[in-house]
């Protein structure tokens, strides 16, 4: 496995809070954080059917486009009564008149669990895939999750996307109502890259 060696890393995003999420991450390990979004950088379209290919897309061209060592992740839920749907479609439920609206995307996935009867609890995992990507196009990729089951109706105002409905596992409060800091501890972006981190960082 390849170690990283920079003091300074590119996230694959244009996404101030998952930038913001990334380089607390990465505090601990004296690296700094710089986005695609703050060198302009194009966003590639993601056109691959799993969450390690769009990760890559989004990893290589940053890596390439930039000359620096590039992360990128892909992430969604999966929920087991709709056969891991929406998976790496998550956002795209999201989408509709007036633009991307999780709400709506919360009520979609319970409107399709109701439909098919899914017994309680109904359960779904967050996944999220990190890709590192150097300029000579090797990569390393990690995966993470976390576990747990959906709620209706959605509780907390503290999350984003689909995080009102969902419980984790050994838990009784919705991620959209725990501190954002303290879920960040136990998303599963936090496990991808603690798997990352022991194997590129250490």
């Amino acid at each position: 496995m390849r170690k990283f060696a920079e003091l300074k890393l590119l996230i694959a995003t244009h996404n101030a809070g998952k930038l913001e999420e990334m380089a607390d991450l990465l505090k601990d390990f004296g690296i700094k954080a710089i986005s695609a979004g703050q060198l302009s950088l194009a966003e590639p379209e993601e056109t691959e059917d799993s969450f390690i290919g769009n990760a890559r897309i989004k990893a290589h061209a940053a890596a390439a486009a930039s000359g620096l060592v590039a992360l990128a992740d892909d992430s969604g839920l999966c929920v087991d009564a709709l056969g891991g749907d929406p998976g790496v479609r998550t956002a795209d439920w999201a989408e509709g008149p007036g633009g991307r609206n999780f709400h709506r995307a919360m009520e979609r996935t319970w409107t399709a669990l109701e439909a098919v009867s899914a017994p309680h609890p109904r359960r779904a995992t967050f996944r999220c895939t990190l890709v590192m990507a150097w300029p000579d196009g090797h990569d390393e990729v990690f995966e993470g999750g976390v576990s747990g089951h959906l709620i209706w109706p959605p509780r907390g105002d503290l999350g984003h996307g689909y995080d009102p409905m969902f419980v984790p596992d050994g838990h009784d409060r919705t991620f959209g109502e725990m501190d954002r800091w303290a879920k960040n501890r136990m998303s599963h972006r936090f496990d991808a890259f603690s798997k990352l981190a022991a194997g590129c960082f250490t």
